[in-house]
């Protein structure tokens, strides 16, 4: 399973209310520290907050109302944070706050500092109390689900997604989030539906591509998944997890040729102990046995205690004590050294138990 941190990095438009929302990635998190307006820097210049008030309403010389209080101090904080001035920006929401408790856009720009900030707590509370306050905003409900699920509160970002979702159904961001959401706590028929959608309303997306991809790879619908893969790798930058994603299901279609060039391809880029070892499958499969083993052995440089590819080198050296008609009975004894390090390792594996069982007397 792959693992799944949106990005929160996006500012939200020109104005405190107009929402521009974060691409999530399925792989990668960038907290960046830009504002949420142009000019603010996050951290930024710190400005004296105990600064003179904003002029109150007032009425103009034929009755007509100036801006409310609580507007002014919006706008106000709006120019602090053009500016730089983060602090001074939030004493200004707070005092819009304190006038009008139920100014929807001076929570958001809170939440907004908050969320650049990285603060994510903070952030989830403001957004929660702008989507309480506007039950039919989506960009608030969006935005608390997406800080739900940085703070990895999945099940409340779920709900929060489906609210955002109601309003707005063919939102590409929400649906992509509540896949992948879903696809966390593996419940992987609620995130199929979600995932399709995804992809139906940006194509050419690869982060898309590849969450469906996962979800097909979990269904066991490795055909599927194959295909969302290699699309993915047209559309996004080669990474280890979906090179590693493409090359397992490449293994599940018994295209161990095909499984071992995509290995390959990984390892000259970021070679791991997980990419040596499922290049010594796919070169196991192809009968390659000596590379195989040489691949596994090539794992334990980098992971001593990958268990995994201390299984693989046990099956090769049981391999090669068969093929020498159990002559060989040095392979064998270091086979089941070798496997039973692993179970010190990791004890849940049944079919490794019985092997050092049989083979072990």
């Amino acid at each position: 399973m792959h693992e799944f941190i949106p990005d929160v990095s996006r500012t939200r438009g020109a104005r405190l209310g107009s929402l521009s929302r974060p691409l999530a990635l399925v792989l990668t998190l960038s907290v960046g520290l830009s504002g949420a307006m142009p000019g603010c820097t996050g951290s930024g210049s710190r400005a004296q907050v105990d600064r003179e008030p904003p002029p109150k309403a007032s009425s103009g010389r034929n009755g007509a109302k100036q801006l409310d209080p609580a507007q002014t101090y919006l706008n106000s904080a709006e120019r602090a944070l053009q500016e730089g001035n983060r602090d001074a920006a939030l004493s200004d929401l707070a005092r819009a706050i304190e006038i009008n408790p139920r100014l929807t856009e001076a929570h958001m720009a809170v939440a907004d500092i908050y969320r650049l900030d990285g603060d994510f707590g903070r952030a989830e509370q403001s957004y929660k109390k702008a989507a309480e306050i506007e039950p039919r905003n989506f960009d608030a409900q969006f935005y608390h689900g997406l800080m739900l699920h940085v703070l990895d509160r999945v099940s409340e970002a779920i709900r929060a997604y489906l609210r955002a979702l109601a309003l707005r159904p063919d939102d590409f961001q929400a649906n992509l989030n509540l896949s992948a959401a879903y696809f966390q706590l593996d419940e992987n028929d609620q995130a199929l539906p979600y995932a399709q959608t995804a992809v139906r309303l940006s194509p050419q997306s690869g982060p898309a591509r590849m969450n469906l991809g996962s979800v097909f790879a979990s269904l066991g619908r490795h055909r599927e998944a194959v295909n969302e893969f290699q699309q993915a790798t047209e559309l996004m930058d080669l990474t280890p997890d979906l090179l590693l994603a493409l090359a397992e299901s490449l293994g599940k279609t018994d295209r161990y040729a095909e499984m071992r060039n995509t290995l390959e391809q990984l390892i000259k880029s970021q070679p791991s102990a997980a990419a040596y070892e499922r290049l010594g499958f796919a070169q196991f499969k192809l009968k390659d046995f000596a590379s195989a083993q040489a691949s596994f052995e090539r794992a334990l440089e980098f992971d001593a205690e990958y268990f995994p590819a201390m299984n693989g080198i046990g099956v090769c050296l049981l391999n090669k004590w068969i093929a020498s008609e159990k002559s060989d009975t040095e392979s064998r004894d270091r086979a089941v050294r070798m496997l039973r390090r692993s179970l010190q390792a990791n004890r849940q594996q049944p079919r490794i138990l019985e092997l050092v069982s049989r083979y072990s007397q």
